[in-house]
């Protein structure tokens, strides 16, 4: 990633508009703000959310609270906790991710 012309700015996210995303089970909050080519999404998944795709997206994540799974396609399964992250790159390893008791992220791709 190579984040250029974005001069300084805040985002305050209280002010950010929330969309539902559709979900095998549960469902999906997102805030999100483009930069150029840059998404930066606050997201919210209720408990009992399970992804209802695999993701081939690259992102940096972050959980800030509750508790997420996320599961590769080669079967390898990870728990991220409020301040743990991930990274992956674009195409890399397919993913998914579920959570049981909710999870907020705060996701840059």
């Amino acid at each position: 990633m190579q984040i250029n012309t974005i001069p300084f700015g805040i985002t305050d996210w209280s002010q950010i508009p929330r969309t539902e995303h559709s979900a095998e089970t549960g469902q999906a909050f997102w805030q999100t703000q483009t930069f150029g080519d840059i998404r930066v999404r606050q997201v919210e998944y209720t408990p009992g959310y399970v992804s209802d795709h695999w993701c081939n997206k690259g992102h940096i994540l972050l959980c800030l609270e509750g508790e997420l799974h996320t599961e590769l396609a080669d079967g390898r399964r990870f728990v991220l906790k409020p301040g743990m992250s991930y990274q992956v790159a674009d195409n890399a390893e397919p993913h998914r991710s579920y959570t049981s008791i909710g999870a907020k992220l705060f996701i840059v791709d």
